[in-house]
């Protein structure tokens, strides 16, 4: 068992470490999702959030530090205005990268108190099993908060939420509340299975929590930005939810037979959902194991 989660540890890193080299050759998309708010997206990283308007603007993560000026040269085109928050839905590189370049400018980072803690000490990565030195100082949030924050600015209403125990433990979602838009971050993701990193508090329980909480907001017409993939609506993050359900109960079922990794993994409990959700990042053997060894240190508990 430990052989195979350590080869599944490596080709899923791969992915990773692929997209930092390619980063040269990245430009950002813009997406307008609501007035005044749009998504930056790029082929690696999680989506942008953008709030304009002439109080200033405020982004939801900032991707690689390697495309700050790309990224402020984006928000450039939407508002002459600066950068004055910037909020992190949790502490990933991929999210938080480029907050040194831009708290080096004035801009305020704002996140769940966790996200702080981890980006000031070393972390265990998930994936490689190598440590991620801590950020430097002008990287940390300045502002943080336990479980709720409010924001009032551009004549909007911004609700940050945190969702405990998730994607990680310092995981935060933004709703717009007059726009009725939601940024997710990486409780959502559009196309592929999650990344729950079980080495920053994260679980597949408090996942599948969490978009129930999320859920609870929002209706119909609710835009929602996720942390990976398209712009996207409460219909398809219910069938993202509603897929994790279905196969945590699987395994759980399996898991209290007695089943071991190999058996479980050999059953292949995400089968017709793979199409729709195995997406570039996971192999769903790949993914199928992890989320074992997640639920069964679950129930040992």
């Amino acid at each position: 068992m430990r052989k195979l989660l350590s080869l599944l540890a490596l080709l899923v890193s791969l992915p990773a470490m692929a997209q930092r080299a390619d980063l040269a050759n990245v430009d950002y998309r813009t997406e307008k999702v609501a007035d005044g708010i749009y998504m930056l997206s790029t082929a690696a990283g999680g989506n942008v959030g953008v709030l304009v308007g002439p109080d200033g603007a405020v982004i939801i993560d900032d991707q690689f530090d390697e495309l700050a000026p790309k990224l402020r040269a984006a928000v450039a085109l939407l508002t002459d205005k600066p950068i004055r928050f910037a909020i992190n839905t949790h502490w990933h590189f991929d999210h938080t990268g480029a907050n040194a370049a831009i708290g080096r400018t004035g801009t305020l980072i704002v996140a769940q108190g966790n996200v702080r803690k981890r980006m000031s000490t070393s972390q265990l990565g998930t994936l490689s099993g190598s440590p991620t030195p801590p950020s430097p100082p002008e990287a940390l949030p300045v502002i943080t908060f336990d479980e709720s924050l409010s924001m009032h600015l551009n004549g909007e209403d911004l609700d940050v939420m945190h969702l405990a125990n998730a994607h990680t433990d310092g995981d935060a979602i933004i709703r717009f509340r007059k726009a009725n838009v939601l940024h997710m971050g990486d409780v959502f993701f559009v196309g592929s299975y999650p990344f729950i990193d079980t080495n920053s508090g994260g679980s597949m329980n408090g996942m599948i929590d969490a978009l129930a909480t999320a859920l609870a907001t929002v209706d119909d017409q609710t835009r929602i930005i996720p942390g990976h993939g398209p712009v996207s609506n409460r219909a398809k993050m219910q069938e993202f939810h509603d897929m994790l359900v279905t196969i945590r109960g699987r395994i759980v079922k399996q898991i209290r037979a007695g089943k071991s990794l190999e058996a479980v993994v050999a059953s292949k409990p995400t089968a017709e959902f793979d199409a729709a959700w195995a997406g570039t990042f996971w192999k769903p053997d790949q993914w199928v194991a992890r989320t074992y060894t997640d639920l069964r240190r679950s129930l040992q508990k």
